[in-house]
């Protein structure tokens, strides 16, 4: 760790480019939502013959309009299935805008906890432009593994948490080799584990690795290949690492954090998600539960004073 350091001050972004669609394979897109940032998130269109589904919507009406207007750039059908990846609200704010009339799956735990946190993630952001947005539960949720057929496509909905929360699932489509990873992995991003374990995303990479993916979709972030596990997998037994020193130097997350040379690191979008990822790692190494929650208003008044008294910025 270098001497006492403020942290970074980023200069005003400029405004976010426009989505986009990419295809990846027949039938199978990802819909990026530059820069990736804050409450940017991708999700994923998959058309059959005769059944369209998503992985994750968007986080704002507006961005929920636009996402239903580009699957129905590519296909008449409706949206029948919507995967819900985790509970955090920038993924499935919009599922009432972005497809009203379909199934929505998710994890068990997703459900518990989307039904417990409603739509409080409105409050950490309370200048966005939300709009209409309504809480969608999960009609059907499962435990371990499920498959999900939308026409000839064949998706394996596999639980992988704690990692990002303690609900996350991936979207795994064997045949063309195309992993919807959700938050687990934020190509370009800076990882974020406060809501659920370091220790338990460096399991679920493993996990992942094995599946031996082609192309990766993350939560937020560019279209990627399997260099994502690697890049993830060593930011986070960077952040072990440095969390050991801090504890032994009796310093705080943030007096850590702010002590810390990000070197490569302050290149990925959002770094002062090393606030919270220290001390998620910090519970961890205390040896208390994974589940342990930490409350996220603390945190993330953390995060604004290692960004030099900036806010956490959310530009959707």
């Amino acid at each position: 760790m270098t001497q006492p350091t403020a942290g970074p001050r980023p200069s005003t972004p400029l405004p976010p480019a426009p989505p986009r669609l990419e295809e990846l394979a027949p039938g199978v897109h990802a819909y990026i939502q530059p820069d990736g940032g804050w409450c940017l998130n991708n999700a994923g269109v998959l058309i059959g013959e005769d059944a369209v589904a998503l992985v994750d919507t968007a986080a704002t009406e507006r961005r929920a309009r636009a996402l239903r207007a580009a699957v129905a750039s590519l296909t008449p059908l409706e949206v029948g299935t919507v995967v819900t990846t985790h509970h955090h609200g920038d993924h499935h704010f919009g599922n009432a805008v972005a497809a009203p009339h379909a199934t929505v799956v998710s994890h068990e735990v997703t459900r518990a906890e989307m039904a417990r946190r409603g739509l409080a993630m409105r409050e950490v952001w309370p200048a966005t432009d939300w709009g209409d947005v309504r809480l969608s539960l999960p009609t059907l949720t499962f435990r371990d593994r499920a498959t999900l057929h939308v026409g000839s496509l064949t998706a394996e909905l596999i639980h992988v948490g704690p990692a990002h929360t303690t609900g996350d699932i991936v979207v795994w489509l064997p045949e063309q080799r195309v992993l919807f990873a959700g938050d687990v992995l934020l190509p370009g991003c800076t990882p974020f584990v406060l809501m659920g374990s370091l220790s338990g995303t460096l399991e679920a990479i493993a996990r992942l690795r094995a599946l031996d993916p082609a192309v990766v979709v993350g939560g937020h972030g560019p279209v990627a290949g399997p260099e994502v596990l690697d890049a993830t997998r060593d930011y986070l037994l960077w952040v072990r690492d440095t969390a050991r020193e801090g504890l032994a130097a009796g310093l705080s997350p943030l007096r850590t954090a702010l002590r810390t040379d990000l070197g490569a690191y302050a290149r990925l979008r959002d770094p002062e998600r090393l606030v919270a990822n220290l001390h998620r790692a910090y519970a961890e190494e205390s040896r208390l539960p994974r589940d342990t929650e930490i409350r996220s208003a603390p945190v993330f008044a953390e995060m604004a004073r290692f960004n030099g008294g900036r806010p956490v910025a959310c530009h959707a």
